[in-house]
């Protein structure tokens, strides 16, 4: 064990069967650390930038009901951000690691976020736009078939971006599954959450691809492709729950 692992190891109580465990999974980290606090108030900033009344707050009931329209893709936006946020707290609790590695993917986690915060609402507001027929969400406006292929190719980027960045976290966890004292069911669930975390990258990447090569009136089926975690996120979960029994 190189010298960072018995640091880890140091930090650890001598009993960890008497830590507080969440789904059969020791939690090492309890205590919130300052590089979680950190994260959760850039989540929060985020969050504030996807009010629905960007501007002012309304002062007539025309601006009022106009703001609303926002709402869907304000819910949706919370929805996603949401699940890389828990993602990053199941992480922190389960691991409570802080060192250099976890630190810098956790900072480059908060960069991507800040950075896809506009994209993500631009394409739920088009999304619900279309569905609702122009009662909810807003157009993107008049743009040309480049411009819809940037805005799926960034929308697509930064999603792998996080989803990969999760990855990574839970791979740094991997890497020190000996120093960090995982007994094989932990293990299995930190293999587990590799490979469930790759199922969002893969599907920005080909996302991705799809906003690259498609025809133009075939391009939303770049957006449409993230739906397919729908279904590829609980056969994943199946798989694993099966071989695990």
């Amino acid at each position: 064990m190189n010298k960072r692992g018995q640091e880890i190891a140091s930090g650890l109580p001598p009993d960890l069967d008497a830590l507080p465990r969440l789904g059969g999974f020791r939690l090492r980290g309890i205590e919130m650390t300052r590089l979680e606090t950190f994260i959760d108030a850039a989540f929060a900033f985020a969050i504030t930038m996807l009010v629905i009344a960007a501007q002012q707050i309304p002062d007539d009931v025309k601006t009022l009901l106009a703001a609303f329209k926002n709402v869907p893709a304000f819910v949706a936006s919370i929805v996603v951000l949401g699940i890389f946020w828990r993602g990053h707290w199941l992480w922190s609790r389960r691991y409570g690691l802080e060192d250099g590695v976890s630190i810098f993917i956790s900072w480059a986690m908060i960069v991507t976020i800040l950075i896809y915060i506009y994209p993500l609402k631009a394409i739920f507001s088009s999304m619900w736009f279309l569905l609702s027929g122009g009662r909810v969400g807003h157009t993107l406006g008049p743009h040309s078939e480049s411009e819809i292929r940037a805005l799926f190719a960034i929308f697509a980027v930064g999603f792998s971006a996080i989803a990969l960045e999760m990855v990574l976290l839970n791979l740094r966890a991997w890497q020190l599954r000996d120093p960090l004292r995982l007994d094989a069911r932990e293990r299995a669930i930190t293999f587990h959450e590799i490979t469930g975390w790759s199922i969002p990258v893969g599907v920005g990447i080909v996302s991705l691809v799809l906003a690259l090569s498609l025809a133009r009136e075939h391009i939303e089926w770049s957006g449409w492709i993230y739906f397919s975690m729908a279904i590829l996120v609980p056969l994943h979960k199946a798989y694993f729950a099966q071989k695990r029994e």
